[in-house]
């Protein structure tokens, strides 16, 4: 096809997130993501790759411009599923200028689709051959993650203007390539040869369709279609339409925020068998699945945005609660998922398809659910979904724990789960202030809020539906556990919260981000948590782009681990959120602007999208923060980080069934004006505009107490 003028422009009118041509590009949509390099190639024998359900189906996708790489302009991205790379082919011998431009335009979403578009710019036709080479492996993902993919082979068969690769392990799964422009079609790789008139066009569009169990899938676009018009673009339209508009006059905030909102809605998977209701995944490229844990706090950070997520969220995880007690899978009654799989090899990733060995997503399960009616939930939903907390609160008690003690601990079941089942899951996660690894079973201070804060939710849940009795015991037994808490995880000689108690019930000493938590979930006292607050804010722990999850004068730091001294936006804003919910005592509110501002930095150093962690040195010895090199990005409970910021120092707490709308704002002075508008509480909507310590809300009915 040969046109005239310009490349067309997708997404017209919305920012375009600029990529690092040196660097990999991420696309992700759903269960569905894309790496490549910053040309828009995929390199065979990197963990690049077109990934689909958990299964590599595209392992290579090189195209060549006269058999030679193209020679890369920029890359942008104007929403988390899409791409343009911009390239040109090289010059000729002697010559500093070419006059062939040539533009990528890649859209993923169950398959992938890329527009491959040839501009002529010189005065005279040029002849062009494109080779795009192509390649299928049909790895498990964490073969890929882990560097053990082996190429078992794939069979190629050609039938006149498509190309099919099915695995040859499992015939079920395979991968077509179909193009518009007719190609040459051998195996491994499509072919043209054209002749672009001067100041002409030559474009061809080329879908990547994956079979699965025998079928293919339906990808969410159709030939020919503007970007605009595809599946991916009309779901981040429908979650934009009903998600609440944050914006600020700190321009860096606002272009933060609207990358949340792109990512988010990328990361959602709406599962067609549960009635197409939404639930967060993790955090490309890796985590592309339900996990308990990552997606309850995620959809916590997110309701201003949007209820629906959590609600999704929470029946998803509900309908997958554990019934029976497996070893393997370390399936336990009442307990909530770890993580879902669906990859080739996933029955022999940790225990199976479903993995229970988590120790927090069980309480998180009930925190949310109570949050969710606070936010005003449809209560029919709630109401459903009730027996489920109350089977979390019975895994709480019988199995959570494991020694009577009155602490939620953890041990796994067998050799091949987690060793550690708290946020901070890698092996050496868990250590003394000498750098000794803590001995099973382990009770994590925070895990100990989180159970505090389930008991308080669900009596006030009890509460609300007359249920006074309930009520009453679970707010004794939060006051309890608080009490208990106190007495066995603070260190006085210290000045700070144990991160854990070990299998010998004895405190485990280092200083970590965990103690921010435990601010957060309201379980330190005051007297515990100015010391807290002080002990925090000291170089150690404080990196200047974030809270450091280890302290630098613990015996284990390393600003390049992954769990000991590394920072993570989503642990930094729990930090801040905990830290204003102590808003009243000395130094919190100055320290929460602190890393505040520090997150915001570090989110304008990677261009407005936040990583899942990056390196903890001192901002006074790197500056910008240094990566970690494999971080998810986007990484869902990262993405939601500044959501979460937002919240915290507006100090927002809706309670709908009470009508109720409470904001203590300390808003960072660099913010300037907050505004939330369309905030939807229950069937109202509010408009929340604040300043510093300064708040105005409007739209509320009169009954409403605000």
């Amino acid at each position: 096809m040969i046109a005239e003028g310009p490349p067309e422009p997708f997404n017209a009118g919305e920012p375009a997130f600029a990529g690092d041509v040196g660097g990999t590009t991420t696309l992700v949509e759903g269960s569905t993501f894309c790496l490549s390099t910053g040309t828009g190639d995929i390199e065979p024998g990197t963990p690049h790759g077109l990934f689909f359900r958990d299964a590599r189906v595209l392992s290579r996708w090189q195209l060549r411009l006269d058999g030679r790489t193209p020679h890369p302009l920029s890359v942008s991205h104007p929403e988390a599923f899409a791409a343009r790379f911009v390239l040109r082919r090289p010059p000729a011998a002697g010559l500093a200028d070419s006059t062939l431009l040539l533009v990528r335009e890649r859209l993923v979403g169950d398959g992938m689709r890329e527009t491959i578009t040839v501009d002529n710019l010189g005065r005279e036709a040029t002849a062009v051959r494109l080779e795009l080479h192509v390649d299928a492996d049909f790895a498990d993902l964490f073969a890929v993650k882990e560097g053990r993919a082996v190429h078992s082979g794939s069979d190629a068969t050609a039938a006149g203007p498509e190309l099919v690769l099915r695995d040859r392990k499992d015939g079920s799964r395979g991968v077509s390539f179909t193009a518009t422009a007719e190609p040459v079609v051998v195996p491994g790789a499509l072919s043209w040869h054209v002749v672009v008139p001067a100041g002409g066009r030559w474009s061809t569009e080329v879908v990547v369709q994956p079979t699965v169990s025998g079928r293919p899938v339906q990808p969410q676009f159709h030939r020919g279609e503007r970007i605009e018009a595809s599946g991916p673009a009309r779901k981040i339209r429908a979650w934009r339409a009903a998600s609440t508009v944050v914006t600020a006059s700190d321009p860096v905030l606002t272009d933060v925020l609207r990358r949340t909102e792109s990512d988010l809605g990328a990361l959602q998977i709406h599962d067609p068998a549960r009635g197409g209701r939404p639930f967060v995944a993790a955090g490309a490229p890796w985590f592309m699945t339900l996990f308990g844990r990552d997606s309850l706090l995620t959809a916590w950070m997110a309701l201003p945005l949007d209820v629906g997520l959590a609600l999704g969220t929470l029946q998803t995880l509900a309908e997958t609660q554990g019934k029976v007690v497996d070893p393997l899978t370390e399936e336990e009654p009442g307990r909530v998922l770890h993580e879902l799989r669906l990859g080739p090899d996933s029955t022999a990733v940790l225990g199976g398809n479903h993995y229970y060995g988590t120790v927090d997503a069980t309480p998180l399960f009930v925190m949310l659910l109570a949050e969710c009616w606070r936010w005003g939930a449809d209560p029919d939903v709630v109401r459903s979904l009730l027996p489920a907390a109350d089977a979390a609160l019975a895994w709480v008690d019988r199995y959570g724990d494991r020694d009577g003690d009155g602490f939620v601990e953890y041990r796994r079941a067998t050799d091949r789960g987690l060793a550690n089942q708290g946020w901070k899951d890698s092996f050496d996660g868990v250590n003394d202030a000498s750098g000794r690894q803590a001995i099973p079973s382990i009770a994590l201070c925070e895990v100990q809020g989180y159970v505090y804060a389930a008991f308080l939710g669900r009596a006030e849940l009890a509460e609300g539906s007359g249920d006074e009795a309930t009520a009453a015991r679970l707010r004794a037994r939060a006051e309890e556990l608080r009490q208990r808490f106190a007495e066995a995880f603070w260190l006085p000689d210290k000045g700070w919260y144990a991160i854990a108690l070990d299998g010998r019930k004895h405190p485990v000493d280092a200083l970590t981000s965990n103690i921010a938590h435990c601010l957060w979930t309201g379980i330190a006292t005051d007297e515990h948590a100015a010391t807290v607050i002080r002990r925090l804010a000291e170089p150690d722990m404080d990196a200047g782009y974030g809270l450091r999850t280890l302290a630098s004068s613990m015996g284990a730091y390393n600003p390049m681990s992954y769990h000991n001294g590394s920072v993570w936006p989503h642990d930094t804003a729990i930090a801040v959120a905990g830290l204003l919910r102590y808003a009243h005592l000395p130094g919190a509110v100055d320290l929460a602007h602190r890393l505040a501002d520090g997150l915001l930095d570090a989110a304008e150093a990677f261009g407005g999208r936040l990583p899942e962690l990056y390196c903890g040195f001192s901002r006074d010895d790197f500056s910008p923060p240094v990566p970690y090199p494999t971080s998810c990005s986007p990484q869902a409970w990262a993405s939601a980080s500044p959501l979460l910021l937002v919240r915290a120092c507006l100090g927002l707490e809706p309670h709908v069934p009470r009508r109720t709308l409470t904001t203590r704002p300390h808003l960072p002075p660099r913010w300037g004006e907050l505004t939330l508008s369309d905030l939807r509480l229950g069937d109202e909507t509010a408009h929340i505009s604040a300043t510093g310590e300064k708040v105005a809300v409007s739209g509320l009915p009169a009954d409403w107490t605000t």
